[in-house]
């Protein structure tokens, strides 16, 4: 999680930045801003996800090779 929040950190920057110079009302603005919130709706959905998982989902997720979360194909 902490990679994408970096992420967001980055184009807020970058967002800022481009603003400064193309200014507030500019396209290039716009795009920079819509950048940082399609970011921060991945990173809400990731945490959503993480959140509905069961405790055995979540122990599966720790311990892919424990013989309870080995997943057969048929």
């Amino acid at each position: 999680m902490g990679n994408i929040e970096n992420q967001i950190e980055q184009e807020r920057q970058n967002a800022k930045i481009v603003c400064s110079i193309e200014g507030d009302s500019s396209g290039d603005c716009a795009a920079a801003w819509d950048v940082v919130e399609e970011l921060q709706a991945e990173a809400s959905h990731q945490r959503q996800k993480r959140l509905t998982k069961t405790l055995f989902e979540t122990y599966c997720d720790d311990n892919p090779d424990a013989i309870e979360c080995r997943v057969y194909e048929d």
